[in-house]
């Protein structure tokens, strides 16, 4: 499920629009949403607010959320799904299996770059809603153990790889991306030279030779 220009991802806490208009207003609300809570964190972020930077009437909230929590849960998701989409977007046939994971890696902290507030809001959500924490982080190390037995299978990796070399995988990626996306400064490196780094370090490992 992507996102194109004027229009939502439909998440499952949002009620689904049926009019172009309807998305396009959707989506102005996770936008702004994402502004609020980036800048506020949930507890301080209000729905009056919120409306306000979508440019919409506060009583036009209820019609697409119940509560401040549906929409910080549909949030998240939305984030979730951006974040595969960015990953996806970047890969195409014929790529290696460390050609597919350093370019997937890149395309996401590119994302970050442009998104920092993902991660104050996903580190929120497991607090505010542990259950789109959980799901955030499971669903993207699922998709990581699907990249690494494929690179099994066809030959480039070892066959032994699945859900802990995944988690470990995406914890280097998500760290990084703090270091050298949301914090920045010190040692200077791009969202292509940070996942060289990474890929490097998978392919070679730290041991010497």
């Amino acid at each position: 499920m992507g996102n194109s220009p004027g229009t939502a991802t439909i998440v499952e806490d949002a009620k689904t629009p049926r009019t172009e208009r309807g998305r396009r207003t959707l989506r102005k609300l996770l936008d702004a949403a994402a502004e609020e809570f980036g800048e506020k964190g949930f507890h301080e972020a209000s729905v009056s607010s919120i409306t306000r930077r979508a440019g919409m009437a506060l009583g036009s909230f209820y019609t697409y959320f119940d509560s401040k929590d549906a929409l910080f849960r549909a949030l998240v998701a939305d984030m979730s799904e951006k974040v595969r989409t960015s990953a996806r977007s970047a890969l195409h046939d014929g790529m290696g299996a460390l050609e597919i994971e350093r370019a997937a890696l890149a395309a996401f902290l590119r994302f970050a770059a442009e998104h920092k507030e993902i991660y104050r809001i996903i580190d929120e959500a497991e607090f505010v809603d542990p259950a789109s924490y959980r799901e955030h982080y499971e669903t993207i190390a699922a998709r990581i153990a699907d990249r690494l037995r494929a690179g099994a299978a066809s030959g480039e990796m070892r066959g032994d790889l699945g859900e802990l070399e995944a988690w470990a995988l995406m914890g280097m990626n998500v760290f990084v991306g703090l270091r050298y996306v949301v914090w920045g400064g010190g040692e200077e490196l791009g969202p292509d030279a940070v996942a060289a780094g990474v890929n490097r370090l998978l392919a070679e490992g730290v041991l010497r030779r």
